[in-house]
C-alpha cells in the first residue's frame, strides 16, 4: 500500500500517455513470452488484488486472479452478496476501507461515476475491470493482439460495426493515443457519446453505412447487439442491427489481410456469422489470452511499485 502517495489509477486508456501505451504493450508481449518459456518472476509476491464483481464475467475474473497468481500475489473475489456497495455503506466508505486491506482494486460495474467516485476515495490503485462507459483492459488486449500480428497500429484503418457502447468508446480512445483512424458504423440512435467523438478530433468518424465503413480496413471490430443490462431491448436491437453482421461480404471489403476481433462471449449468427469468427482472419482467441498478458503488465505498472 502506498502510505501518503497518491496511488495512480487506471479508470480510461487516457490515463497512459501515448509512449507509456506502447511500452505497456511491449511489456505484455515480452511476458506472454517469459510465461511460455517459463522465465518466471514475483514482482507482486504478498500483494493482493481485490476484485470487486457488480457485473459477473469469464474472462475478467479469471485474467485477473490468473495475472495475479503468475506475478507471485493474490486476487480475492468479492461479489455483491460480500460487499456492503450499495447496501448501506457509501461507496466513498468502502473505498476507504477496502484499499487500507489491499494494494490494488479491480472494479467491474455499471455507472463510469460509481468507479470515479471509489478512486477519488482509494489509497491504493483501481482499474476499471468495465463500466458501462468504458472497457480500457479490453482495448489493452486488443492492442497487443494487433501489434503481435501486424506491428504499430498508427496509420491503419480500424473499422467498428455495431453499437457505439462501451468498446466503442474505449476504440475512440484508443485511436487518439495511438494515431489510427477509427470508422464507426452504427445504426441511426446508437451513436457513442458525442463528447467522447468529439475530443477525438478528425482520427474518428461515423460511418453509418457498414459496408463503406469497411472498405480498405485493416481490422474489423464487433461486440454483442444487447449488452449486459439490455436484454429487455434484444427484439427491438436485433431489428435495428440486422444489416450489421460481420459476415463474408463484409469482411471481402476489407483488405485481404485484415484482421477479425471481437471482445467474447460472441452470439453466432447475430452481430458475427460463424465463419468470420472461426475463418484464419479472425484472431479472437489471441485476443482473449492477451487479457491476461496485458493486465500484468498493467498490474505491474501499478502495483510494482
Amino acid at each position: 500500500m502506498n502510505g501518503n502517495i497518491a496511488p495512480r489509477h487506471f479508470l480510461s486508456l487516457l490515463d497512459l500517455q501515448p509512449e507509456e501505451l506502447r511500452a505497456l504493450l511491449r511489456r505484455a508481449i515480452e511476458l506472454k513470452s517469459n510465461q511460455r518459456e517459463l522465465m518466471l518472476r514475483e514482482p507482486l509476491k504478498n500483494r493482493t488484488l481485490g476484485m470487486i464483481f457488480e457485473k459477473s464475467s469469464t474472462r475478467t475474473r479469471v485474467s485477473f486472479e490468473t495475472g495475479m497468481t503468475q506475478l507471485g500475489g493474490h486476487a480475492l473475489f468479492l461479489s455483491p452478496r460480500d460487499t456492503q456497495l450499495g447496501r448501506g455503506e457509501t461507496i466513498e466508505d468502502s473505498a476507504r476501507v477496502l484499499s487500507r486491506m489491499v494494494d490494488g482494486i479491480m472494479i467491474r460495474t455499471f455507472e463510469h461515476e460509481k468507479l470515479e467516485r471509489f478512486a477519488a476515495c482509494s489509497s491504493v490503485p483501481v482499474i476499471n475491470g468495465l463500466t458501462d462507459r468504458l472497457h480500457p483492459c479490453q482495448l489493452l488486449a486488443d492492442m497487443q493482439t494487433f501489434f503481435e500480428h501486424r506491428g504499430d497500429i498508427a496509420g491503419h484503418r480500424v473499422t467498428w460495426i455495431g453499437d457505439g457502447n462501451n468498446m466503442c468508446h474505449s476504440y475512440i480512445n484508443a485511436a487518439r493515443l495511438l494515431d489510427f483512424e477509427l470508422r464507426i458504423a452504427c445504426p441511426r440512435g446508437y451513436e457513442p457519446d458525442p463528447t467522447i467523438l468529439d475530443a477525438a478530433g478528425n482520427c474518428c468518424r461515423i460511418v453509418h453505412d457498414p459496408r463503406e465503413a469497411s472498405e480498405g480496413a485493416d481490422l474489423l471490430v464487433t461486440d454483442v447487439w444487447a449488452s449486459m443490462g439490455q436484454e429487455q431491448e434484444q427484439l427491438q436491437r436485433r431489428q435495428d442491427f440486422e444489416a450489421y453482421q460481420v459476415n463474408d461480404d463484409l469482411l471481402a471489403l476489407a483488405n485481404q489481410d485484415a484482421l477479425f476481433m471481437h471482445c467474447l462471449p460472441a452470439h453466432r449468427g447475430e452481430e458475427v456469422s460463424a465463419s468470420v469468427i472461426d475463418g484464419h482472419q479472425s484472431v479472437v482467441w489471441d485476443e482473449a489470452e492477451n487479457r491476461l498478458h496485458s493486465q500484468k503488465a498493467l498490474l505491474e505498472l501499478l502495483m510494482g511499485g
